[in-house]
């Protein structure tokens, strides 16, 4: 089932990868409803102008897809478009739902290395967790965020991979390889308003 969608990213770094998102969606892709190449140029526009342009692109999507990249922090809008996507917002005696949200990683020189960092728990497993400081804190704050926590067992408290984050981080090439895929695992942790999860908003 296709839904619709908004991606957020920052321009200068990570557009080539929007548009590998949006041609690898395939027929899906006319359910796209954000910026591409093709949109306004609002650079002279106030940022309350600019403001109110997302937001009328974010609401009547269901899944926000969030590109990962390296400078991502240095954007004047990701941190409140994700905040916008996670709130349930009236217009017009509509009310809308919360966005399901998925994290693409971006690939840079080859690796995903410049935010993952890769251990090992108690039984010999290998893991990975982020550079957090890399990232915005409402991005942070709703990965690993299950409540109760889903994890693979009680010791060495590795969280699932999926289940575990209501913000899943997925690597690009993995996510290109199933957008539709993951697009809809999003949405289905919506579909209970983010119930099983702490969803966290004013961050």
């Amino acid at each position: 089932m296709a839904h619709k969608t908004f991606i957020s990213y920052k321009y200068s770094e990570a557009r080539a990868l929007r548009d590998k998102i949006i041609s690898a969606m395939g027929d899906d892709a006319v359910y796209y409803n954000g910026e591409s190449g093709f949109s306004p140029n609002k650079s002279e526009d106030s940022d309350n102008v600019i403001w109110n342009y997302l937001k009328d692109m974010i609401w009547p999507t269901t899944v926000t897809i969030v590109i990962l990249s390296p400078q991502m922090t240095g954007s004047s809008w990701i941190s409140d478009e994700i905040s916008y996507s996670l709130r349930k917002v009236s217009r017009d005696g509509k009310t809308s739902r919360r966005n399901g949200i998925v994290a693409v990683i971006q690939k840079v020189n080859g690796s995903y290395d410049w935010l993952t960092k890769h251990s090992v728990n108690c039984h010999g497993t290998a893991t990975v967790n982020y550079r957090n400081e890399l990232l915005f804190p409402i991005i942070t704050k709703n990965h690993f965020n299950s409540e109760p926590p889903i994890v693979h067992c009680d010791e060495c408290k590795t969280y699932d991979s999926d289940k575990g984050s209501y913000i899943s981080y997925i690597q690009e090439d993995t996510f290109l390889a199933n957008v539709n895929g993951f697009v809809e695992k999003a949405y289905a942790k919506s579909q209970n308003d983010g119930v099983g999860y702490k969803i966290e908003i004013d961050v």
